[in-house]
């Protein structure tokens, strides 16, 4: 029996159980339908964009309501970004911290009183000239007017004058006045922040920053870091490029200036120095206002040789000393800058098209090391080989 039953299981095999059937793939919803197809995707993206969009928005307008702290932060962010570095070289010194900073805070205060107090003197001595000037320089005007191709008659001028006489005198001045006299508090109120603000981010600016990536860790940790040590070498390297470059404009243009024999020459450099921190558009506006001086005070030959030196002077900068000191990595695209003026100075006026420039610089600095030290944020790295 026994060989029996083993012979019986050597002749035979074991039959194998049938695979199981595939599970039934879930019913499809009409809405799953509905949103999955090519349409529905588009719909899908175009409804996470309006919601970008309306949050972008949300978030512009808190800003513009609270320009009277968002402005002065960030002017102090940028302030002391560029002069950071004098407080570390102070306490690499062994100056302590809280010292280093003061030093720091009233050089750069003193800087900016001598300044103002160097233009208003000017201005004041040299106030009394320009007037007498300006007479005879729109009266020179006025005939060199009378001999052009089309016609321009004393009645004509006169009105001109009523109007301007008429626009001084009316309401609308004094509601300007009054607007003036609020926007001079919020200066002096706004400026106040701005040196607190600044005296705490050069004392306790790392410390501020560690604070903010606290709920952070890991690899975001390490992304914030860079991100930072990013921002601010971005944002001290443009500005301190800036600010040589534009105390070469205007050394170079207050000399010409001198020389031509304009008046108001320390108000003009420093004016033309303040404007370099404007890309693109704020030479050419000091240069014009230069023009427009020297052709009131001096005529026109004297206007177009200072119209001479600011192209001269910019040409030097633009070609030579800019492509030196800025370096390529601070450099934007003119379609970048010229995007980031207009909008910086729809949502902040002159102060937005001087700080347009640094904080896209730094967006765009921090958008290079996102994803590691030198590895751009995913969308930014470059896919295919460039063709000229």
């Amino acid at each position: 029996m026994g060989w029996f039953g083993r012979g019986r299981d050597v002749g035979t095999t074991r039959p194998t159980a049938p695979p199981p059937a595939p599970a039934p793939a879930p019913p499809r919803s009409a809405a799953a339908s509905l949103w999955g197809d090519g349409f529905g995707r588009v719909a899908t993206r175009s409804l996470q964009t309006l919601a970008v969009v309306a949050v972008v928005a949300v978030g512009v307008l808190a800003v513009m309501q609270l320009t009277l702290v968002v402005i002065p932060v960030l002017i102090a962010l940028v302030l002391a970004a560029a002069i950071n570095p004098l407080v570390a070289w102070l306490r690499r010194r062994g100056v302590p911290s809280l010292l280093a900073t003061w030093i720091a805070l009233l050089t750069l205060v003193a800087l900016l009183s001598l300044v103002v107090w160097a233009v208003v003197r000017a201005v004041i001595n040299q106030w009394d000239e320009l007037a007498d000037s300006a007479v005879d320089g729109l009266a020179e005007l006025r005939d060199l007017v009378s001999v052009l191709p089309f016609e321009i008659t004393d009645e004509q001028v006169t009105e001109a004058q009523d109007a301007v006489q008429g626009l001084l005198a009316s309401d609308a001045v004094g509601a300007g006045a009054a607007a003036g006299l609020s926007q001079t508090a919020d200066f002096v109120a706004g400026f106040f922040i701005m040196v607190v603000v600044l005296f705490f981010f050069l004392k306790d600016g790392p410390k501020i920053w560690k604070f903010l990536l606290r709920p952070f860790e890991g690899e975001r940790y390490e992304r914030g870091v860079r991100v930072g040590d990013r921002t601010v070498q971005t944002l001290g390297g443009y500005v301190r490029g800036t600010a040589i470059i534009a105390a070469v404009d205007a050394i170079g243009i207050g000399i010409g200036l001198a020389v031509v024999g304009v008046p108001l020459v320390i108000p003009l450099s420093v004016l033309v120095f303040l404007l370099a921190f404007v890309p693109l558009v704020g030479a050419t506006v000091a240069g014009i206002l230069a023009a427009l001086v020297a052709l009131v005070a001096l005529g026109p030959i004297q206007a177009l040789f200072v119209v001479a030196i600011v192209v001269v002077v910019n040409q030097i900068e633009g070609d030579l000393l800019q492509p030196v000191v800025m370096g390529r990595s601070l450099r934007l695209h003119p379609l970048v800058i010229l995007v980031a003026l207009t909008a910086g100075t729809v949502l902040a006026g002159i102060t937005g098209a001087v700080l347009a420039v640094p904080i896209a610089a730094s967006l765009w600095g921090a958008v290079q090391v996102w994803d590691g030290p030198g590895t751009p944020a995913r969308f930014a790295r470059q896919k295919r080989p460039e063709t000229v």
